[in-house]
């Protein structure tokens, strides 16, 4: 009897666990930025709401005339995409333009500025 009831208590707990891990891995995934500008077809069909082709689409027309300036930029040139599905997008976890790139540059400001600041002035 006693026998029973640990597995049934340990049955609970690892279903529990196997719950909150899913939901753990689902929110982080979520929240991770894509970078139009960098990533590759397989990081843009990890957004929700970007296909195949449209993957092949963003990344045909970034390496024929560079990289997206904004979301307007990104409306304009890519066919099947306009403003509201940008804004979508970026909802989903796209980054497009500075935004994308500035996401690794608060860090590295962030160590050069107390450098700069402990130099005297003359």
């Amino acid at each position: 009897m006693f026998k029973h009831w640990v597995r049934q208590l340990a049955r609970r707990f690892s279903l529990v666990f196997l719950a909150a891990t899913i939901c753990l891995f689902a929110g982080g995934a979520a929240h991770a930025a894509i970078d139009v500008n960098t990533a590759d077809e397989a990081a843009l069909t990890s957004v929700k709401g970007v296909g195949a082709a449209t993957a092949r689409n963003i990344i045909d027309e970034r390496n024929k005339r560079g990289p997206y300036k904004d979301a307007a930029d990104l409306a304009e040139r890519v066919s099947g995409i306009g403003p509201k599905s940008v804004a979508k997008l970026q909802d989903a976890g796209l980054a497009i333009g500075p935004k994308g790139a500035a996401a690794a540059a608060p860090a590295k400001a962030a160590k050069a500025a107390p450098a700069a600041a402990t130099k005297p002035a003359r």
